[in-house]
């Protein structure tokens, strides 16, 4: 957890080391150029050399320090993540799309194995999530009207900064050329100053909230050029992500593909209330496809243009976030990155997440009860909990409106990946659909007993607002019953103290005059049967492609041959995600065991378990290498007509088990009811 304050610590040391020895080196040559005595020069020289030593020694263990900090070094995270992808391209979990016209950067097709991970994992989140909390599904189209994605904001805003190489017009991401520049300045160079260090540590915690100009003003000051070709860069500039398209032959409907999937489900908001009998809390559901036109696409299936988000918007009471089934994750225990700890440059630590909740580190149960949820989701699939982090947004990361923030984080090669978003966006999305298309999106709470409440009242005068402003008149109506319960009473004040008031319209961009004739505001006490509210939003949500990636990595690793003379790769897929359940394999060329296979094999098929069978008598060691490497859990191996061996592709141990034993015997570890070591009790072992 000292880890970045030894390492500034060190820089310092070594900042101080290194002007030593340039003094004492000053120092000899001094005493050279004066014509000193040999044993004054050697005594110097000595001291010289000396302090060469200790500055070497320093750089030496912040050189140690960076390496562990980016896990083994990145000549090591390289090597395993090619060692990784190459295994995954040879073995058809994914290749780049459209490859033999040389491919689109962004964009990938998955092959038999990938398809068969991506569908498990998807299967084990409506599971999980669908299935347990009653959600409703529902499935949107992927073309979005334009009037959709402007209510959300994102024809406005959904932008990323761009700069362009200027000889060759090549695009680039202008915040991760500036990120690439400060995360290899702060592992490979020795040489920073104390100052520069705390400096470019501060740059990468506020990369987020840089401005185009800002950015722009750190590109230029670095020294940053185009990495390809490094000529200069022109300045930053936003660019919107959305793939624009048009609805219908005449090019009058303007529409994108969607960047999200959240926005199907908030439109239907009023349909799904009702169809849940008119009651929160409820959730919806949504998987399907999104869009992004990626500036600069990298990193494999972590970046792409286009990807599976699966996504839950939970609706819920502003007035009440508690949660009913919070205590079942209350006492559970893992890494969280809360953003005290972040400015304070420490590191994730284990947390409970009761107590979490309890101290208002996060903001309520319902968003807690989901940050659970995800966790065990996650570490269900087989994420390795120690490189799974929870990390809170800092306040220059969230939108104006968000109330809370927690990202999924999963380390890999490529560091600390977000791979699901848990959000409290308040009711933000709701109201904004409200507004532009003027249908209420709110829910009710009936009372008991009628009680009296406070009414504000605005009424413009349509007529005197015609007179004055004619054709605008609607907008600058609209504008007016917006005002919120603060603006309407200081407009109130204005008007019967002076008579008129500025009043500024955002849609037509200007301020007008209104007079006191033009509107009435009063407060009005009247009895309501029924409280009108927007519900807030706890949206998680989930980046599939991202997370099967860290997923792959989390799962391979190598082991020797039984020789010993060559390194075998291995996928260790938990059952309930491999892509293959097992294998079935005669031992020998034999028509008798080969009959045996195909009778086994329907079995497996009658008991819904992916399986392949393989008769073609290669050895059997190395049949048994082939399957482990894309992962599969367990391989039948027909050596008898009345009984097989399985195989566990992690431990390699052996059971014997009948043939009319065996299909339930793989069906009840692959779909988690016993694990393989409940399973070795119960049945003898064999010796290969």
């Amino acid at each position: 957890m000292e880890a970045s304050a030894s390492e500034e610590t060190l820089r310092g040391n070594l900042a101080e080391k290194r002007a030593a020895v340039d003094a004492q080196a000053e120092a000899v040559r001094k005493l050279k150029a004066e014509g000193a005595e040999n044993s004054d020069i050697n005594a110097a020289v000595d001291t010289l050399k000396a302090l060469k030593v200790e500055a070497s020694a320093v750089a030496r263990r912040l050189q140690a320090i960076l390496s562990s900090n980016g896990g083994g070094g990145a000549t090591d995270r390289e090597a395993f993540r090619q060692a990784v992808v190459n295994t995954l391209e040879r073995r058809l979990f994914y290749v780049a799309s459209f490859k033999i016209y040389r491919g689109v950067a962004g964009l990938y097709d998955y092959g038999p194995p990938g398809c068969a991970v991506k569908a498990n994992v998807l299967a084990f989140w409506r599971q999980h999530f669908v299935l347990e909390e009653n959600m409703l599904e529902v499935d949107c189209p992927c073309v979005t009207p334009e009037i959709v994605l402007k209510a959300s904001g994102h024809v406005e805003k959904f932008t990323d900064l761009m700069v362009k190489d200027e000889k060759t017009g090549t695009c680039y991401r202008a915040d991760h050329l500036l990120k690439d520049y400060c995360k290899d300045k702060l592992e490979k160079d020795l040489s920073l100053s104390t100052e520069k260090f705390t400096e470019i540590k501060h740059v990468l915690a506020v990369l987020d909230d840089l401005s185009a100009e800002e950015l722009g003003t750190k590109l230029k000051e670095y020294g940053i050029t185009a990495p390809d070709t490094k000529n200069p860069l022109s300045d930053p500039y936003p660019f919107n992500l959305m793939f624009q398209t048009s609805i219908g032959p005449s090019g009058l409907s303007p529409g994108y593909m969607r960047p999200e999937t959240a926005q199907g489900i908030f439109v239907n908001f009023k349909d799904l209330y009702y169809y849940n009998g008119n009651r929160l809390p409820f959730a919806a559901a949504q998987i399907g496809q999104a869009f992004r036109n990626e500036i600069s696409p990298r990193q494999g299936l972590l970046r792409v243009r286009e990807f599976t988000l699966a996504e839950i918007e939970h609706f819920v009471d502003p007035k009440d976030k508690s949660h009913a089934k919070f205590v079942d994750v209350a006492d559970l225990e893992f890494l969280m990155f809360p953003r005290e700890l972040q400015l304070a440059g420490e590191l994730a630590k284990p947390m409970v997440l009761g107590e979490t909740v309890w101290k208002g580190i996060v903001n309520n149960e319902t968003l807690g009860y989901f940050i659970g949820r995800v966790y065990l989701f996650l570490t269900h699939l087989g994420i390795d909990k120690e490189r799974l982090r929870f990390r809170q947004h800092l306040l220059n990361e969230m939108a104006h409106y968000a109330v809370d923030c927690w990202d999924a984080e999963i380390e890999c090669s490529y560091g600390w990946i977000e791979c699901v978003g848990i959000a409290d966006r308040s009711a933000y999305d709701l109201r904004a659909h409200t507004e532009k298309s003027g249908v209420p999106l709110v829910a009710h709470e009936k009372y008991s007993e009628p009680i009296e409440v406070e009414k504000l009242l605005i009424t413009p005068s349509k007529k005197e607002l015609g007179l004055a402003f004619k054709g605008n008149q609607k907008m600058i109506t609209e504008a007016l019953e917006a005002m919120t319960e603060a603006e309407a009473l200081e407009m109130k004040a204005a008007l019967e103290s002076k008579g008129e008031i500025e009043f500024q319209v955002c849609n037509l961009g200007k301020s007008v005059s209104i007079k006191k004739n033009m509107v009435s505001i009063s407060i009005e006490k009247k009895k309501e049967h029924q409280r009108v509210f927007t519900p807030s939003v706890i949206e998680p949500s989930f980046g599939i492609g991202r997370i099967i990636y860290c997923l792959f990595e989390h799962c391979f690793y190598t082991r020797p041959s039984k020789s010993e003379d060559e390194q075998l790769n291995v996928f260790r897929f938990p059952p309930l995600v491999a892509p293959i359940k097992c294998t079935v394999f005669p031992l020998i060329k034999n028509e008798k065991f080969d009959e045996t296979a195909k009778i086994i094999s329907k079995s497996l098929t009658a008991a819904g378990i992916s399986h392949i069978i393989d008769i073609t008598g290669t050895s059997i060691g190395k049949r048994y290498a082939r399957t482990d490497e894309i992962g599969v859990p367990f391989a039948i191996t027909v050596d008898s007509t009345t009984s097989v061996t399985i195989r566990d592709r992690d431990s390699k141990d052996q059971i014997r088990v009948s043939i009319d034993e065996v299909a339930l015997v793989v069906k009840e570890v692959a779909d988690g009811q016993s694990t393989w070591a409940d399973i070795m009790w119960r049945f003898p072992t064999h010796s290969a």
